[in-house]
């Protein structure tokens, strides 16, 4: 029975060892390919089968080490430190902000949030709702919104440096959606001036929301800070007054990063 035990111990070890070259073999051929490279191409080139080239993919793509190219099912290369690094400051924004974004519900009575640019798209880090409302808002942190269409994204529009406008893709969510680059254009001015942008059911019928820059110590721009709520609740005066205690708040809370 020993003998059959270690016998199965090694025949595991053995399998393991030819995943883990097949998997780094896999890996350096979608690292050494200039262009992106499909699953169907890596089969040829390791007569893998599909089944098995499919689990290394889904492997070497949780661990961050490679992703597919938007919406295709072409492989790209992904730098993993560049990755960790990334989560490591968003951890670190999030950590940071959670007592503005619990002070920024408690002085609005509006469900809070954090947000930044992620590939011309508005990723959710954080959101605060205290409320005892039967109605609340669903759980965004970690979903991504168009930066078009919505009070934070449009922050982000305004005050980032790294973000063509005229590439970005403006779907229509409502019938207020902004869909014209101009016009775009010209709300981006005019949220300069105000120092906070308010979406007035842009991206879903019977919401309102506001928005303002946020910046570091430094006076590096990090994303936006915001709130969310009922079209009823959120008349234009109360979003001005909103929009005010925001930026008082997140000027007493820079983030040191």
């Amino acid at each position: 029975m020993k003998k059959e035990f270690h016998y199965l111990q090694e025949e595991c070890v053995v399998s393991h060892n030819k995943s883990l070259t097949r998997g780094l073999q896999v890996l350096k051929e979608i690292m050494n390919n200039e262009q992106s490279i499909s699953a169907n191409e890596l089969c040829l080139k390791f007569d893998i089968d599909k089944s098995t080239m499919s689990r290394l993919i889904t492997t070497l793509i949780h661990e961050g080490f490679a992703a597919y190219v938007e919406n295709t099912k072409e492989i790209i290369y992904t730098d993993v430190m560049e990755t960790l690094s990334k989560k490591r400051r968003e951890g670190l924004i999030v950590k940071q902000t959670t007592s503005l974004l619990n002070e920024v519900f408690a002085q609005t009575d509006e469900c809070s949030y954090i947000a930044i640019n992620d590939n011309d798209m508005l990723l959710h880090l954080n959101q605060i709702d205290n409320s005892n409302r039967i109605l609340k808002h669903r759980d965004s942190i970690g979903f991504h919104s168009p930066l078009h269409a919505t009070a934070m994204g449009k922050v982000i529009l305004a005050f980032s440096k790294d973000i063509n406008i005229s590439k970005l893709e403006l779907t229509q969510f409502t019938h207020s959606t902004i869909t014209n680059i101009k016009r775009l254009q010209l709300n981006m001015h005019t949220i300069k001036e105000l120092g906070y942008a308010i979406d007035d059911e842009e991206f879903e019928y019977g919401l309102r929301a506001v928005a303002v820059p946020y910046f570091s110590k430094k006076g590096e721009f990090i994303g936006a800070i915001g709130v969310s709520g009922l079209a009823a609740r959120l008349e234009s005066e109360r979003l001005q007054e909103i929009a005010t205690i925001i930026s008082n708040l997140t000027n007493k809370h820079k983030l040191d990063i």
